[in-house]
């Protein structure tokens, strides 16, 4: 693996996504659950596509975005005659969480690259923090089955552990910055495959990385990416890399496990007296 740190070394942490970062390559254990959840609580169809739009959202949040998008929101309306409330939102969330729970370790993998990009961080010095659209309740089970595979980051923060709020704000990344310890926001980079993801790196005022081919705006699974040919690996860059750019994403690559090139260049960034 390429080096990380240098003698001059700043970088303090690396704060992680979890589905479509370093699990469940594609992000699919959420997106497939809200469109079973819309199903099962009010007969309603919503569609793969639709579902991962708001995607990185804290998964309440998730269901009042998709009550407003354009498609999804008029569709509501025509079929129930009234825009969807908070009761609506309420039921759907609570009908969501069991199946979540139940149906996380069908896609808990960790993502090809990520443990030993972690091993060599953490050989490194860095500090590894976590944070996530799961509520508390679905991670708990989340992570036992994560460490099982060897991966157990420093902190995680979950979407409802703070009474401010995720994201797109920066109180969960800035939640690690506390737990860790971290001397400065600029020396903690954020890893994460979604727009709101990068929002809360940027608001925080980290470093920003997105992942083009593993995480939701793609929407591969690991053996679809590992079959695609490189014409097609760039078309998928080509369509997605644009989302992370006017979001402000500092660097935009295909997986984690191409992560320690970037880290090297925010170093000799950093060196230079630039800061995000």
């Amino acid at each position: 693996m390429t080096p990380i740190a240098t003698p001059k070394n700043q970088l303090e942490a690396v704060i992680f996504d979890w589905a479509g970062t370093m699990v469940d390559f594609g992000s699919f254990a959420p997106t497939q659950i809200f469109v079973d959840a819309f199903a099962q609580a009010y007969g309603f169809e919503l569609s793969l596509e639709e579902a991962r739009r708001p995607m990185g959202l804290g998964k309440w949040q998730h269901i009042e975005a998709l009550g407003q998008d354009p498609d999804v929101g008029p569709r509501w309306t025509a079929q129930f005659g009234r825009p969807m409330s908070e009761d609506d939102v309420r039921h759907i969330y609570e009908t969501f969480i069991p199946l979540q729970v139940e149906r996380v370790g069908a896609h808990s993998d960790l993502i090809p690259g990520a443990l030993s990009l972690v091993q060599a961080l953490r050989s490194h010095g860095f500090k590894i923090g976590s944070t996530t659209g799961y509520p508390r309740e679905v991670m708990q089970r989340l992570m036992v089955l994560a460490a099982e595979q060897g991966y157990a980051p420093d902190c995680t923060v979950c979407a409802d552990d703070l009474a401010a709020g995720a994201r797109p704000g920066p109180w969960m990344a800035l939640a690690c910055v506390q737990d860790l310890h971290i001397g400065a926001v600029s020396h903690c980079v954020k890893v994460d495959d979604t727009v709101p993801g990068i929002a809360e790196g940027l608001n925080a005022g980290m470093w920003t990385v997105g992942l083009a081919l593993s995480g939701s705006p793609a929407g591969w699974t690991q053996t679809e990416y590992e079959q695609a040919d490189e014409a097609t690996r760039r078309a998928v860059r080509e369509r997605v890399t644009p989302m992370f750019e006017a979001a402000g994403a500092h660097f935009v690559i295909d997986t984690v496990a191409d992560l320690p090139a970037v880290l090297l260049d925010i170093e000799e960034r950093l060196a230079m007296g630039l800061r995000p």
